[in-house]
């Protein structure tokens, strides 16, 4: 049975390159197809891959400026020849489901979520530092592309969602049913440290919907130790509202991201995201969350057990979870916490998705 793995670009390493990197792990043979494929943004492990771009790889500038190619990504994805495989796995948040493929070829999705540039385009582009005209350009643009997806999530057997959440955007706006399998981590990388330091932490890209901004000004009245993991097109704007008491780390190795996870006071997560596999990584290190109520973290954190939710997503509301949680801190028990975050783990995705692929290939070719 020949299988082939579809994703949108691999040009930098996040929770929906990680589901890439396990799909291909199950799947060792299978080729994947992307638009872009930067290899200095990656693990070396997709160096091992037979990765197989599209005509979007030969353009200028795709390190910086990828995003401005959006329009023509539709025509890079219709342009792949998938005529030789039985089953064709896209991981998608925007354009890789929209392939063409045979009818005796099997289409499932694994949907991060409909694409927030068209169907969230307020939130998504609220904060970003893009000139007012460009903007509504774009805006207007997403009415075309609104009716593009719509068309493209046709050409779909059967959808995964990566959460309740994403399920719900799924049947709203694409009037489709979708099986929920949650992404994965490896919580066996992740360890409870014997004794906590006195610093939270973010882990985030830095990007302005990620709402970081909330967790500085909330950190600078607090005066409390705050380290940010991560780099990103908003950092400079970032570093210049932080005060003394925050540090930016930048992007870091992996065994320095274990043992901050493992020795902080707590995680904070003041975005509101798919998913979220770093609240996962967070709680698997034994560490509670004080996260935004609001997205995937009402799936994966658990009020008083393994964090706790500030309602509004804004400053006082983010300081007012700080200072509650400074009162029963002492209450939070890192085996618990790390035993919720074991449901998450990468061997369940991965029995998971088998188990699911297997089950839509003989309903749709039964013997």
């Amino acid at each position: 049975m020949k299988i082939a793995i579809v994703h949108d670009y691999l040009n930098q390493y996040g929770g929906a390159e990680r589901v890439v990197e396990t799909l291909h792990e199950i799947f060792p043979n299978a080729p994947i197809y992307t638009s872009v494929y930067l290899p200095k943004n990656l693990p070396d492990s997709f160096k091992k891959m037979e990765i197989r771009t599209s005509f979007i790889q030969r353009l200028p500038f795709l390190n910086k400026h990828f995003k401005k190619y959006f329009l023509i990504y539709p025509f890079a994805f219709r342009n792949f020849n998938f005529s030789e495989y039985d089953i064709v796995l896209s991981s998608s948040s925007a354009y890789a489901k929209a392939i063409r493929v045979q009818p005796h070829t099997l289409h499932i999705c694994y949907c991060h979520t409909p694409a927030r540039f068209i169907w969230r385009y307020n939130q998504y582009m609220k904060k970003e530092k893009v000139n007012i005209f460009i903007k509504k350009f774009i805006y207007y643009l997403t009415f075309l592309l609104r009716r593009w997806d719509m068309n493209s999530n046709k050409k779909v057997d059967f959808f995964i969602a990566n959460s309740e959440n994403v399920k719900n955007r799924i049947r709203d706006i694409y009037n489709q049913d979708s099986k929920v399998i949650y992404p994965l981590v490896e919580t066996n990388k992740f360890f409870i440290a014997p004794e906590i330091q006195s610093y939270f932490l973010v882990v985030s890209r830095l990007n302005a919907y990620k709402r970081l901004d909330i967790a500085i000004e909330a950190f600078n009245k607090l005066k409390l130790p705050l380290r940010i993991i991560g780099d990103g097109p908003y950092q400079k704007h970032l570093e210049s509202m932080a005060k003394s008491n925050i540090r930016f780390l930048g992007k870091v190795n992996e065994k320095v991201l274990i043992r901050d996870y493992a020795y902080c006071q707590a995680l904070i997560f003041p975005g509101e995201e798919d998913f979220g596999m770093i609240p996962v990584e967070a709680q698997a290190s034994g560490r509670p969350v004080i996260a935004y109520a609001k997205g995937g973290a009402l799936e994966t954190v658990i009020e008083g057990i393994t964090g706790i939710f500030f309602k509004k997503q804004a400053v006082d509301s983010l300081i007012g979870a700080i200072r509650r949680f400074e009162r029963i801190k002492n209450n939070f028990d890192p085996k618990k916490i790390r035993e919720n975050a074991i449901r998450f783990d990468k061997k369940i995705f991965q029995e998971k998705i088998k188990s699911f692929i297997k089950e839509k290939y003989r309903e749709k070719f039964p013997k």
